[in-house]
């Protein structure tokens, strides 16, 4: 008997659908189980991944010396991230699912410290049809663009705010959309101690009232609503200074309405969110950061987008303001650097500006500035600014289209915190409506493509970037802020040849006359065939002033695809400083070491 039948027979009984076999023969057996086993393998699904690394000493970074727990002192070099995630379909309508993750012996470096050991930590139950969408455990939802509410997971962060609890979608007509939701946020291995309960309205304008001379006209309304019970923070320097306070905001109700209509050529989406009151701490300059006694806050978020195409041309721009718009499911992680990792985070706020491709293009990043600061060097309330994107296609036979076209992309992003007085006496502080403050962030970025024969193409890019380090950008305040200003030049060419090998290569540097200064960099990438692939890279910050931290960042390896399955294997140093995936960032310290990476889906 094959050993997947055996592995069944033990455990379909639980399912409810054991067989009798005893007047049947032990062929006839064999092959109905075989086929049971067959359907029951068609209807499940799932994906493994798992990232590990083996960290080594460096001359040039130095010694791997994170501190560790007494327990993992053997394999205190090796750190791995496994994800297992399994969903079975049944009855038409239904689905069951898990994710198991493993972090064994500890988490990779600058993941969530408490993410230690392996466990189940998402479940969920499944019932959908045409017109309703129900779940109970463990689900991932966004209202709108996420000012106010979206749980995801990003494994490269070590991000899931997955919420658990219920919510039901229910879809009466084809242009109205209802959903309601009720649970609390995954932190680490556990869940959040306030309570987290939403309700989204989406509405089709444009087929209530039969427009047709709109390719799509919506209008949405959320309500987001968190219940944390108030526990009195005590003074750890004074046990008798304790703070009561009989109208604290034990419940923030929050909420939002958008519209999106497309006339064809041109469109625009906008969103306006409220969130209410919440507690503010202060940023104190001895112990944990406390809260300001009598002091509540609501939080506003403008976002409007809008832009215009035809064949070969785009216009797009955004604009956003936020204002205090930090929240959370356990208040305890508001306070200013008590939540590197971004634990129960109710709502989205990425930072809006180009995700770059290039290594130097990734050293000086700008980070979404949403938090309230009021005794904290000032003061900060929030941030304003947007950004712009052109692309433009050269037609083929033109002067610059050549023979094969030329494609132009522009993008041009600028922040700043809002403008806002600040009374620190009193805790409190008045803010303008439209009026930009100081300047935190500036990228003008062009990139050309040129494809010049048709195995031939090449992408030169130009970056000019100018960046205020300050507190919230990199979680470390300088006093004597200098704003950093940067040129950055990349030139890459590939070359394709016959079955499925390419060669690529490419050229960096970046010019700065403050921070690290000069830096140099390249690529080079050969495509073996359509399974197999090897590269070399390297960034060199020649121009540092410290003799010794004039390192390079090197890593070179592989990687082998079959199907769903991919493997790499690499080798190299990790550079410090932020690291963003999507707009959201976490720092991450330089390291050392060997990587493997298996991901594959079934």
């Amino acid at each position: 008997m094959k050993r997947t039948t055996v592995l069944f027979l033990l455990i379909f009984p639980i399912l409810g659908f054991a067989q009798d076999t005893e007047t049947e023969t032990e062929t006839e057996t064999v092959e109905e189980n075989e086929t049971i086993v067959k359907q029951f393998l068609n209807n499940l699904t799932g994906s493994l991944e798992s990232n590990a690394q083996w960290y080594v000493n460096d001359k040039g970074l130095g010694d791997f010396d994170d501190p560790i727990p007494e327990f993992a002192l053997k394999n205190k070099h090796l750190r791995a991230n496994s994800y297992l995630r399994l969903d079975y379909g049944f009855l038409d309508n239904f689905t069951v699912g898990l994710q198991v993750e493993s972090y064994e012996p500890l988490p990779l470096l600058s993941y969530y410290p408490e993410y230690i050991g392996t466990d189940i930590t998402n479940y969920y139950i499944n019932f959908k049809n045409k017109k309703l969408d129900i779940t109970a455990g463990h689900f991932y939802e966004q209202f709108g663009s996420g000012l106010l509410l979206r749980a995801f997971e990003e494994r490269q962060l070590g991000l899931n705010n997955a919420i658990r609890g219920g919510r039901i979608k229910y879809m009466p007509t084809d242009y109205l959309n209802l959903t309601a939701l009720y649970g609390n946020n995954r932190i680490g291995f556990e869940h959040s101690e306030g309570d987290v309960f939403g309700l989204d309205v989406s509405i089709d304008l444009k087929e209530v009232f039969n427009i047709e001379s709109l390719s799509r006209f919506n209008f949405g309304a959320s309500y987001v609503g968190k219940n944390e019970d108030f526990l009195a923070p005590v003074d750890e320097f004074d046990p008798t200074n304790v703070f009561d306070d009989k109208d604290f905001p034990e419940l923030v109700n929050s909420y939002a309405f958008r519209f999106d209509v497309d006339f064809g050529k041109f469109f625009i989406n906008s969103e306006y969110s409220i969130k209410g009151e919440d507690v503010v701490f202060s940023s104190a300059s001895l112990g944990q950061p406390k809260i300001i006694e009598g002091k509540y806050f609501d939080g506003s978020a403008i976002l409007l987008t809008t832009g215009y195409t035809v064949k070969g041309f785009g216009l797009s721009g955004t604009f956003r303001r936020l204002e205090n718009m930090s929240f959370f499911s356990e208040r305890d992680l508001l306070k200013p650097g008590n939540n590197p990792f971004g634990m129960s985070s109710v709502n989205f706020i990425p930072a809006l500006t180009k995700q770059q491709d290039y290594l130097l293009s990734n050293i000086y990043l700008y980070q979404a500035q949403s938090a309230l600061f009021i005794q904290n060097y000032g003061g900060q309330a929030g941030e304003i600014g947007g950004q712009f994107d052109m692309y433009y296609t050269f037609k083929r036979g033109s002067a610059l289209g050549g023979k094969y076209g030329t494609k132009l992309t522009a993008n041009m992003s600028y922040w700043s915190l809002l403008d806002a007085t600040f009374d620190q006496a009193n805790s409190s502080y008045t803010s303008e409506f439209l009026k930009f403050g100081e300047k935190l962030y500036k990228d003008i970025n062009i990139e050309i493509k040129k494809k010049w024969s048709k195995d031939w193409s090449s992408v030169f890019f130009y970056q000019n970037t100018a960046i205020n380090k300050n507190l919230a950008i990199e979680g470390s305040y300088i006093p004597d802020d200098e704003q950093i200003n940067s040129n950055i030049f990349v030139v890459e060419t590939t070359r394709k040849f016959s079955k499925g090998r390419s060669i690529r290569l490419e050229a960096q540097h970046l010019s700065a006359k403050e921070g690290f200064k000069n830096w140099a960099g390249g690529t080079l990438e050969y495509v073996v065939n359509n399974h197999l692939a090897f590269y070399a890279s390297d960034i060199y910050n020649y121009g540092n002033d410290i003799e010794e931290e004039q390192i390079h960042y090197y890593n070179f390896g592989g990687s082998y695809t079959k199907g769903a399955t991919r493997v790499a294997l690499n080798y190299g140093r990790q550079r410090g400083g932020l690291f963003c995936v999507g707009g959201v960032c976490r720092i991450v310290p330089e390291n050392t070491g060997l990587s493997l990476n298996l991901s594959t889906s079934f």
